[in-house]
C-alpha cells in the first residue's frame, strides 16, 4: 500500500523587525532634535506680520530695538565695574550677547546660535579674572535676563523638539562649567536652568493656543463657506426639480396636441402630419431626458416631492398655519391678481414660505404683515415684521429658537429671485424689525387666441401627462 508523502516543512514565520534599543531611540531623538536645532521651523516673517493693524506688526520691531539699546550699555557697564573686564573686551563680549537681540522678531533661532556661544566665551573669560570670584557666574545678571527673552522668543516661534535641543544645550553648557569651575560661590547654572524651562513652557504654550484658534478659526470659515455653499447646490436642484414639474406639465400638452393634431385638423397634408409627428417625437424624447435627470436630482424617499408644486393659492393656508403656530401675521392678497408664469408663482410662495420661516425663528411672537401685488408687468411680495414681541411684566422679548443666522434661507431667495430676472431686497428695519420684499418681472399680455378644440382628440397618453 502506498504512502502517503510527508507533508512539506511549514515555512517559518516572517521575521520582524528587530524593535529599537534604548541606545539606538536616544540617538535617533539626538539626531532629531539636532536637525531641529539647526532647521528653523518657520519662514523668517515677522512676529505679528499677519496683524491687521499697522502698529502691531511694528511693536516686536520696537520691543527687540529696545531691548539690544539697554542690554549693550547694561553689559558693558557690569562687565567693567563688577567684573574688572577691560573696555574693549566687555565691549566686544556686550555686543556679542546682546546685539543679535535685533534679531528675535524674525529668526530667533540664528540669534541663539550667536548669544549662546557667545554666553560660554564671556563664562569663560570671567573664569580667568581674579575680581568678582562672589559674584554670578557663568552667567552674568543682564546676560541672564537678555537670554530668557531670547528663550521667550524661541518659545513663540520654534516647535517642541527644537526648545527641547535649547533647553538641554543650556543646561549641559552650565553642568560643564561648574565642573570646571565648582569653587565659585555664586553659580547661578541651576538658575537659569529652571527659568529657561518656564519661559520655555510659557513661549510654547502660548504658541499653541495661537496655532489652535487660528487652526478653529480657519476650520469655521471653511464649514460655513462649506455650508453655504451646499445650502446653494440644494436650492439649486430644488428648483431644478420644481421647474421640472413645470416644463414637464407644458412638453406633455405640447405631445398631447402635436400627435392629437391629425384628428382633430382635417385636410392635412403628410408633410404635416409629418412635421406634427416629429413635434411630438421631440417632446416625448425632451420629456424622457427630463426623468432622467429627476432620476438623478432627486433624493430617495422624497416621495412629496411628487406632489403639484405650490403657488399663490396656497399663501392663504400658509399664513393660517403660521398664526396657529403663535406667530400673529396678516396677509393682503387682491383677488384681481393676472395669470402667472409657474416659475413666478412657484417663488413668490416659496419667498413667502421662508420669510415666515425666519421670523419664527428669529424674531417669534413678532407681528407680520405680507402683502404681494402686481401693476401688470411685476409681482411684488413683501414680508415685514417687527421687533419680537414682549411678553410679562419684565417686558423681555421672546427668546428666538436660533440668536445669530446663517443666511442660508435668503441664498435661496436670491436663487429663485436671479432666475426669474427679478430684484431682492433684505434688511433690518430702524425699529428693529426686518424686511424682505421681492420684485418679479411678470410677462406681456397675450391677446386671447381662438384655441382649437380637443375634445374630439383621443384621450392623452398617460405616460406624457
Amino acid at each position: 500500500m502506498p504512502t502517503s508523502a510527508p507533508p512539506p516543512p511549514s515555512s517559518p514565520p516572517p521575521a520582524h523587525p528587530p524593535a529599537d534599543g534604548l541606545l539606538s531611540a536616544a540617538l535617533r531623538n539626538l539626531r532629531e532634535i539636532g536637525h531641529a536645532l539647526s532647521h528653523p521651523s518657520h519662514p523668517p516673517t515677522p512676529l505679528l506680520a499677519d496683524a491687521t493693524k499697522r502698529w502691531r506688526r511694528l511693536l516686536p520691531y520696537v520691543v527687540v530695538l529696545g531691548l539690544a539699546a539697554t542690554f549693550i550699555p547694561v553689559t558693558i557697564t557690569v562687565l567693567n565695574n563688577q567684573y574688572a573686564l577691560g573696555g574693549g573686551i566687555a565691549g566686544a563680549l556686550a555686543v556679542a550677547q546682546a546685539a543679535p537681540l535685533l534679531m528675535l522678531a524674525h529668526r530667533p533661532l540664528q540669534a541663539w546660535w550667536i548669544i549662546f556661544p557667545a554666553q560660554i566665551l564671556g563664562a569663560v573669560v570671567l573664569l580667568g579674572q581674579d575680581g568678582g570670584q562672589n559674584t554670578a557666574w557663568p552667567w552674568t545678571p543682564p546676560g541672564l535676563v537678555g537670554y530668557l527673552f531670547l528663550l521667550l522668543a524661541l518659545g513663540l516661534r520654534e516647535r517642541r523638539q527644537t526648545l527641547v535641543g535649547v533647553w538641554l544645550a543650556t543646561g549641559a553648557a552650565g553642568l560643564v562649567l561648574f565642573l570646571v569651575s565648582s569653587h565659585r560661590g555664586a553659580d547661578n547654572s541651576l538658575l537659569l536652568v529652571i527659568l529657561s524651562a518656564v519661559v520655555l513652557v510659557i513661549g510654547a504654550t502660548v504658541r499653541e493656543r495661537g496655532d489652535a484658534q487660528r487652526r478653529l478659526a480657519e476650520q469655521e470659515t471653511i464649514s460655513e463657506a462649506e455650508r453655504a455653499q451646499r445650502t446653494l447646490l440644494e436650492e439649486r436642484t430644488r428648483i431644478a426639480r420644481e421647474l421640472h414639474d413645470v416644463v414637464a406639465h407644458h412638453m406633455s400638452v405640447i405631445t398631447v396636441q402635436a400627435d392629437s393634431a391629425p384628428y382633430r385638423l382635417e385636410g392635412l397634408s403628410d408633410e404635416a402630419r409629418e412635421e406634427f409627428g416629429s413635434i411630438a417625437a421631440s417632446a416625448r424624447e425632451s420629456l424622457g431626458e427630463m426623468r432622467r435627470l429627476l432620476t438623478v436630482l432627486r433624493s430617495e424617499g422624497t416621495e412629496g416631492e411628487r406632489a403639484p408644486q405650490p403657488g399663490l393659492d396656497r399663501v392663504q393656508q400658509l399664513v393660517e398655519a403660521t398664526v396657529r403656530a403663535g406667530l400673529p401675521a396678516e396677509l393682503s392678497l387682491p383677488a384681481g391678481l393676472p395669470d402667472l408664469p409657474p416659475l413666478v408663482d412657484l417663488s413668490a410662495y416659496r419667498i413667502v414660505q421662508e420669510a415666515l420661516a425666519n421670523v419664527v425663528r428669529h424674531a417669534p411672537g413678532a407681528r407680520t404683515r405680507v402683502s404681494v401685488s402686481s401693476d401688470g408687468a411685476h409681482l411684488t411680495v413683501l414680508v415685514v415684521n417687527d421687533p419680537p414681541e414682549h411678553t410679562g411684566s419684565s417686558l423681555a422679548p421672546r427668546t428666538p429658537l436660533e440668536t445669530t443666522g446663517t443666511g442660508h434661507g435668503l441664498v435661496g431667495m436670491r436663487e429663485r429671485v436671479r432666475l426669474t430676472g427679478g430684484t431682492l431686497d433684505t434688511g433690518p428695519l430702524p425699529d428693529g424689525g426686518f424686511r424682505v420684499a421681492a420684485r418679479l418681472p411678470l410677462p406681456p399680455a397675450s391677446p386671447p387666441s381662438d384655441a382649437a378644440s380637443v375634445s374630439s382628440a383621443p384621450p392623452p397618453n398617460p405616460e406624457y401627462s
